[in-house]
């Protein structure tokens, strides 16, 4: 199962969309190329059949993953526990310092947000996952272990 919202999953059909649109101006790519002669030594259509093949694996690779998704509802979010679509305050014990989390089915790459995204398949996410509020989590980060503790959760 791959947990997502529906934010994330009409997300991924666009991405989707959007590379089989591209299919046809690839193979007009390929065509254009292979008519100017020898294909060894052809950049050309080298370059259009790399993209191809890249565009076909993100394809499949989106495929696989809406296939295997389910739409949590983030409107009905459990209470008082961190599920996706939450967005959390965490504290690290050691340093005292906090942070705002969110729990995200699949990783937009914004960098304008305010909190650090992260995925149920992710140390923290797995450590956050269905956790309560209020209490202490541990996350074995490649660094070593940190302590976090659940401070709110929205």
């Amino acid at each position: 199962m791959n947990y997502m919202t529906q934010e994330d999953k009409e997300r991924l059909e666009k991405q989707l969309k959007v590379l089989v649109d591209r299919r046809v101006e690839l193979s007009d790519r390929i065509g254009r190329a292979r008519e100017l002669g020898d294909l060894k030594e052809n950049a050309e259509y080298h370059a259009a059949k790399e993209d191809q093949g890249h565009d076909e694996r993100k394809i499949r690779d989106l495929e696989a993953k809406l296939a295997s998704a389910v739409v949590v509802d983030d409107e009905n979010l459990p209470e008082g526990l961190v599920f996706i679509g939450s967005t959390v305050i965490l504290r690290d014990v050691d340093s005292g310092d906090e942070d705002l989390y969110k729990l995200v089915g699949e990783l937009t790459g914004s960098i304008d947000v305010d909190y650090i995204e992260v995925t149920p398949q992710s140390p923290m996410g797995m450590a956050l996952f269905k956790a309560e509020i209020g209490t202490k989590i541990r996350v074995d980060l490649p660094r070593g272990k940190k302590h976090f503790e659940i401070l709110e959760a929205k």
